[in-house]
């Protein structure tokens, strides 16, 4: 039963507990009521035979009856109808009126008879079969009978009670019935217009596993549950559809920055072939030359790779990482020693007052180098940089020629190179990287022309002057 509850659909499975659970309902009504009722008419009719009195004449003509031959079809006079009523005596002997079937004396009522119980009611039977509700009493008001030992019975047949009982059974019975019946119909309704929403829903999720179209949007048209999951569910394709489209993008623009040099190595790498398949010697200093290309081409390869990887890291990674909170004072002084070596002939000037930031150390010293890399390329051979951290923000200047304006607004896209820089070493992710960086980490960088020449790179991280306190848990990463 479970199996074959597991296999069917979501609709016949809501309409099947509806309906069960209407059934239950009305069931659970009709039987109280049958019940109630039955203890009502059951009640009425011990009332009307507890009240009925028998008359002295009648009992007298019955009890002259006793142990004589009853013959006849006619009652005694007096006799009430529609109750039969008969005279038990102390030795269980029953006194039945002509035309009457005896009925069946319990102990009870033989125990009336003796003055042992005041009353007895309980059901029996008659000689031709007929259940009878029975209610048993002393009568001591009879003339030339007091000090006999008898009691009278007072029975009417229970059919008065199973009859109408009978007929509130069927109509109980169709009233359920149709009960269920109409459950079930308005239950099935129900349930096909509110998974309507779900069936659209999963019809977007099936054609976007067949086509792989991200574009495709559920109707929102509410506030329910239901559209709440529709809205939910567009928006994790939109965010789907946007880190694939990135994705591509990231891929056509590695695999474009990725020719130049590979181009460059092989051409490179065939010279130096055919000069070894062919004997010829290259002219002198060429082969120096050409090998000192093949090492520059394979640290420009490495470099665009190691910066892929990173900013694939950064892309991938930002929503389930752990970030800490870290000393941005101290990072910015670990990058600014590796720095040093990257410019030997350069002047440092730092100014790292203390700044707090929830964020990844790896991540935020990448950035601070590639800020301090960018510095260090435009810088003229004996020039200055200067680094300083205040309240924040973390200033990194150069002294060179600065950015031209057109080019400002596109510093921080990937794999953008100005026409000034295409002669350097670089991928072009470095300030991607940084952008990223300072984009998960809550803050922002910017890059413009510093007054007096040079430019100036500014990043911007939230936190605080002091260290929290050392029991502080770790934050996830946004």
């Amino acid at each position: 039963m479970i199996a074959y509850f597991k296999r069917i659909s979501l609709r016949s499975r809501l309409t099947l507990l509806g309906t069960v659970a209407v059934a239950i309902a009305v069931s659970v009504s009709a039987i109280a009521s049958w019940v109630a009722t039955r203890q009502q008419l059951t009640s009425q009719l011990d009332s009307n035979l507890t009240s009925v009195q028998a008359s002295p004449s009648y009992v007298q003509a019955l009890l002259r009856l006793c142990g004589t031959q009853q013959s006849g079809t006619g009652a005694a006079d007096g006799s009430p109808t529609p109750y039969t009523i008969q005279v038990v005596t102390a030795d269980g002997t029953v006194c039945t009126a002509p035309g009457k079937s005896p009925i069946e004396v319990h102990a009870g009522d033989v125990a009336v008879a003796r003055g042992i119980a005041a009353t007895a009611l309980h059901d029996s039977t008659a000689a031709d079969g007929v259940v009878m509700r029975v209610a048993t009493a002393r009568q001591n008001s009879v003339p030339g009978w007091a000090n006999q030992q008898f009691a009278i019975s007072i029975a009417q047949p229970l059919n008065v009670v199973d009859d109408p009982l009978r007929t509130l059974s069927l109509i109980l019975l169709g009233v359920a019935g149709v009960g269920v019946v109409g459950a079930a119909t308005a239950g099935l309704a129900m349930a096909q217009a509110g998974l309507r929403p779900i069936a659209r829903l999963t019809e977007a999720v099936e054609r976007i596993s067949r086509t792989g179209d991200l574009s495709l949007e559920i109707p929102v048209d509410g506030e329910d549950e239901i559209n709440r999951l529709a809205k939910s569910f567009n928006v994790m394709t939109g965010a789907l559809a946007v880190s694939r489209s990135r994705q591509q993008q990231l891929i056509a623009d590695a695999g474009h920055e990725l020719r130049t040099p590979l181009t460059s190595l092989r051409t490179n790498i065939e010279l130096l072939m055919r000069s070894e398949e062919s004997g010829r010697a290259l002219p002198p200093g060429v082969r120096g030359e050409l090998l000192t290309s093949v090492k520059d081409q394979i640290t420009e390869l490495t470099s665009l790779v190691t910066d892929l990887q990173e900013l694939s890291r950064h892309q991938e990674s930002s929503g389930g990482r752990i970030l800490h909170i870290e000393p941005l004072h101290e990072i910015a002084a670990r990058a600014v020693r590796r720095s040093r070596l990257r410019g030997p002939g350069l002047t440092f000037k730092e100014n790292l007052g203390n700044w707090y930031v929830c964020g990844d150390p790896h991540s935020l010293e990448r950035a601070i180098v590639n800020l301090l890399d960018n510095a260090i390329k435009f810088s003229p051979s004996d020039g200055e940089v200067c680094i300083s951290l205040e309240g924040g923000v973390l200033e990194v200047r150069d002294h060179g020629a600065g950015v031209s304006e057109q080019d400002l607004p596109h510093v921080f896209e990937r794999f953008w190179r100005s026409s000034a820089s295409r002669s350097l070493p670089g991928s072009g992710l470095g300030l991607a990287i940084v952008a990223q960086v300072a984009a998960q980490a809550g803050g922002t960088v910017t890059l413009q022309n510093a007054p007096g020449g040079g430019a100036l790179a500014t990043l911007r991280l939230p936190g605080a002057p002091t260290a929290p306190p050392s029991e502080t848990p770790p934050v996830a990463g946004l």
